[in-house]
C-alpha cells in the first residue's frame, strides 16, 4: 500500500497538473481548447506506455519474482517525476519543453505499469481464505491514497503561494517532494518477501519461460475478460477526478477549487468504501458488486454533469463522492482480487498486468482527451460524453457477466 500509494502519487500529479497547469507553462501559442487537447494528449501518452511497462515487468515479474520487479518500478517512477519538476517551461526551452514532458510522462507510464500487478500479487498471494479481497483492497488504496496526497499537496501549494506565484514556480514543489517519498518508498520494499506460492514455484523451477506469450496462447479469454472490467472502471474515476477538474473551471470559473476539494473528499472516503467493497465481495462474490457498478456508473456521471449545471458546490461534491465511492469502488474494491484469482500463478503477473493496463490505455488514458473533444463537438453540453461513457459501461457489464466468478476458488498450485 505505501509503495503503491507513491507511485500514484508521482502519477497523479501528473493528471492534476494537466487539468491546471500546463496548458499556459507548455502549450501557450494554441488556442484554449487545443490547449486543453494538448495538454491532455500528454497525459494519454501515460498511460500508452502502460501495457508495454505491464509486457515487460510481467516477463520479468513471473521469471524472477514480484519483489524485484516493484523496487525498479518506484525507482523509475520517482526520477521521472523529479525531472519534471526541475523542467524548462515553453517560454524557456520552446517546444523542447513540451517534448521533454511527453517523454516523462512515457516514463512514468512504464513505470505505473509494472507497478500495480506486483503489489496486487503480493497482497492477494499473502491473503488467508476468504479474505483475497481485503487484502487485495491494500493495493487498491493506494490509489486514493496517491489522489489524497497529490490533490492535497497540489491544492496546499496553490492556496499557500497564490495563483501568480504558483503558476510561476510553485507548481513544481509537489514533483520535487518525490524525492523524499521515494526514498521512504524503498526502504518499505527492500523489506518485502515474495509469497510461498511463488517461492515454491520458483524452487521446482516451473517458471514459465516466456510468460506474456503463454498466457495470451493458453488463457487469451481472461485477458480480454480482464481488458473489458476496466474499461468503464478507469474511465468513471478519470473523468470524475480529472476532466472534471478542466469541466468545472468553466462552470465555476478559473481557479474554482471546488473539483480538487470534491476530489479530496472522496478520496480520504475511499479509505473506507475501497475496503468495504473488497471485504463484501468475499462474502457475496466479485461478479454482483462489478455488475452493479458498470450498471450504475451510467447515471452516476450523469448526476455528476446535472449538479454541475446547478452552480451548486456542494451538489458537485456530493455527486463525485457518489461517483466514485458508491459506484467507482464497488468494481475497484474487488478488483485486484479478481483479477489475480483468474489466471495461473505461472502466469499470473503477465495476465492481470495485460488485462488491467491494456484497458487503462483503451479507455482512461484517451477519455479526458475523448471528453474534451466531446464537449467541443456538442457545443459545450456534455451528454456525447455520457453516451460515450455508457458504451464503455455496457462492455464492462457483459464481460462481468461473462467472467468466472473466483471468490471461492484456490489460487492453486502451478501446473
Amino acid at each position: 500500500m505505501i509503495g503503491t500509494t507513491i507511485e500514484w502519487y508521482d502519477f497523479y500529479l501528473y493528471a492534476t497538473a494537466s487539468a491546471l497547469v500546463f496548458k499556459p507553462l507548455f502549450f501557450p501559442n494554441v488556442s484554449s481548447t487545443a490547449g486543453t487537447l494538448a495538454s491532455f494528449a500528454t497525459y494519454a501518452a501515460g498511460f500508452g506506455a502502460r501495457p508495454i511497462g505491464a509486457v515487460v515487468s510481467g516477463h520479468l515479474g513471473d521469471r524472477l519474482g514480484r519483489k524485484t520487479v516493484l523496487v525498479g518500478a518506484l525507482l523509475l517512477m520517482g526520477v521521472a517525476t523529479a525531472a519534471i519538476g526541475v523542467l524548462p517551461t515553453y517560454a524557456q526551452a520552446g517546444v523542447a519543453a513540451p517534448a521533454l514532458l511527453a517523454a516523462l510522462r512515457l516514463i512514468q507510464g512504464l513505470a505505473v505499469g509494472a507497478e500495480w500487478g506486483g503489489a496486487a500479487l503480493l497482497s492477494v498471494e499473502h491473503a488467508p481464505p476468504g479474505r483475497r479481497g481485503l487484502f487485495g483492497s491494500f493495493t487498491q488504496l493506494g490509489s486514493p491514497a496517491g489522489m489524497l496526497l497529490a490533490t492535497g499537496v497540489f491544492a496546499g501549494t496553490r492556496i499557500g503561494l497564490g495563483s501568480r506565484a504558483f503558476l510561476d514556480y510553485g507548481w513544481r514543489i509537489p514533483f520535487l517532494l518525490s524525492i523524499i517519498l521515494v526514498v521512504i518508498g524503498l526502504l518499505v520494499r527492500l523489506r518485502l518477501t515474495d509469497a510461498e506460492v511463488f517461492e515454491r514455484l520458483r524452487r521446482d523451477g516451473a517458471q514459465a519461460r516466456l510468460p506474456v506469450i503463454e498466457v495470451l496462447r493458453t488463457q487469451p479469454r481472461n485477458v480480454l475478460l480482464t481488458t473489458g472490467l476496466r474499461l468503464s472502471q478507469i474511465a468513471l474515476f478519470v473523468l470524475l477526478t480529472t476532466y472534471s477538474l478542466t469541466y468545472l473551471d468553466t462552470v465555476f470559473g478559473k481557479g474554482s477549487q471546488v473539483g480538487l476539494i470534491a476530489v479530496l473528499i472522496s478520496s480520504a472516503l475511499g479509505f473506507l468504501s475501497t475496503p468495504g467493497w473488497a471485504l463484501l465481495s468475499d462474502r457475496v462474490g466479485r461478479r454482483p458488486l462489478y455488475l452493479f457498478g458498470a450498471g450504475a456508473g451510467v447515471f452516476a456521471l450523469a448526476l455528476f454533469f446535472v449538479a454541475a449545471a446547478t452552480g451548486s458546490a456542494i451538489a458537485v461534491v456530493l455527486a463525485i463522492v457518489v461517483g466514485v465511492n458508491i459506484v467507482h469502488d464497488s468494481m475497484y474494491g474487488p478488483q485486484a482480487a479478481w483479477f489475480a484469482e483468474l489466471f495461473d500463478v505461472r502466469v499470473r503477473y503477465s495476465g492481470a498486468s495485460l488485462g488491467y493496463q491494456i484497458g487503462a490505455v483503451l479507455s482512461g488514458g484517451f477519455a479526458p482527451l475523448i471528453a474534451a473533444a466531446l464537449l467541443s463537438v456538442g457545443g459545450g453540453r456534455p451528454w456525447l460524453i455520457v453516451v460515450y461513457f455508457a458504451v464503455l459501461a455496457a462492455i464492462t457489464f457483459v464481460s462481468a457477466h461473462v467472467a468466472r466468478d473466483t471468490y471461492r476458488d484456490d489460487l492453486g498450485e502451478h501446473v
